[in-house]
């Protein structure tokens, strides 16, 4: 009957605002099943997550962990390309550049688009960190 949080429940986060948040709350959410993973964010400060130190702790993570991000990755890159489709459809013109349309998208590698790499969890960062600066 406390007002405490409940070890194992969910807290509720406000949402970001960012067209990506659902994204960076299931790779978040993945991340943090991994033991030595949510160690490592635990004692990570802020400018060691920004930098891209964290990132490379992305290669000591489980391999069930990896394959889950692998594939919310493959999902993100789907539903982009599900809004470039729409885009191009509602203004029909035939000139448009898909390389460059994607490359709006900085939240992750779209060059790699089967893997979940250091480079996309540091790609995540940045762009969550240069919408708050």
């Amino acid at each position: 009957k406390g007002d405490g949080h409940v070890e194992g429940e969910k807290v509720e986060n406000p949402d970001t605002g960012l067209y990506y948040d659902e994204y960076l709350r299931q790779v978040i959410d993945v991340l943090e099943t991994d033991k030595h993973f949510r160690e490592k964010l635990q004692t990570a400060d802020i400018e060691e997550i920004k930098s891209g130190k964290l990132s490379r702790e992305l290669d000591l993570v489980s391999h069930h962990v990896r394959t889950k991000l692998d594939e919310l990755k493959r999902q993100e890159l789907a539903r982009l390309r599900m809004l470039i489709k729409a885009k191009m459809d509602s203004v029909q013109d035939t000139g448009i550049d898909h390389q460059a349309l994607l490359k709006q998208f900085e939240h992750l590698n779209h060059q790699n688009p089967d893997t979940f790499e250091p480079k996309d969890l540091d790609m995540l960062i940045k762009a969550v960190s240069a919408r708050y600066k």
